[in-house]
């Protein structure tokens, strides 16, 4: 990897973390087809507004070392982490995607955490050298993020990255600072997981060659966890890693 996940989404717009899903408004408004709207229940009014959790609060729900076996878990560094304004598409539309990509919640979170989830690699005592750092290279890396909203806003962010998917299958270009990182498909993918859950199996383009990642957005509650993978492993990530995102889901649940 260059330096961080981010840097990485730079090369891949996936993990390029390159920030991919943010922005983009929600689905419809209801019908409108000339007859008055169903008037809502005195309960439903009366219910009070989900509040959203704090920084601390998420940090002791995402996911930490002791949680997974098998991965290292660190918190994401101080660059990993950038400004949601600083991460654009071509297309207004792609920006849900493009954010969940890069340790950036989609729409407008109250507070928001971010971990690196490292694979570790497999053991071969009669692996040389060589086949060892191809190892290495190989495992998956996974960007979580989590992000607590007010009121209806994660149902509006995650609204606005299942809307993504349809709207960018024909790929879209990323934008950060300088450089630019060309998606050129994206591909749903089956996935359960939280109360909703969307996949999605991204190719980017990376020195003239694809480059295979995959994005899990899961809503639980209040609560957004979006799930950035890669790998540079010859052919990109080939499944995304179910046990990462079944271990943060049992945490929010």
């Amino acid at each position: 990897m260059r330096t961080s996940m981010r840097s990485a989404a730079g090369a891949a717009a996936a993990v390029s973390l390159v920030l991919l899903v943010s922005g983009c408004g929600g689905e419809g408004k209801g019908d409108d087809n000339g007859q008055d709207a169903p008037k809502a229940s005195a309960s439903a009014t009366s219910a009070p507004a989900a509040k959203a959790l704090s920084a601390a609060e998420l940090d002791k729900l995402i996911l930490e070392k002791g949680d997974l076996k098998g991965y290292q878990v660190a918190k994401a560094d101080t660059g990993d982490v950038v400004p949601a304004s600083s991460v654009t598409t071509d297309k207004a539309s792609c920006v849900p995607i493009a954010h969940a990509m890069s340790f950036i919640s989609p729409g407008s979170p109250a507070a928001s955490a971010q971990r690196k989830v490292l694979e570790e690699p497999k053991k071969d005592a009669k692996a040389s050298p060589e086949e060892a750092l191809l190892g290495g290279l190989g495992v998956r890396v996974t960007a979580v993020t989590l992000g607590s909203y007010d009121g209806q806003g994660a149902q509006d962010a995650f609204a606005s990255v299942k809307k993504a998917g349809g709207e960018c299958a024909g790929g879209f270009t990323v934008i950060h600072g300088a450089e630019k990182t060309k998606v050129g498909k994206v591909a749903p993918e089956s996935v359960t997981a939280g109360e909703e859950a969307v996949a999605f199996t991204i190719t980017s383009e990376m020195e003239g060659e694809p480059f295979v990642s995959k994005l899990v957005v899961l809503r639980q509650g209040n609560t957004l966890a979006s799930f950035s993978t890669i790998s540079f492993v010859p052919g990109g990530v080939k499944a995304y890693p179910k046990d990462v995102v079944d271990a943060q889901a049992a945490k929010l649940s």
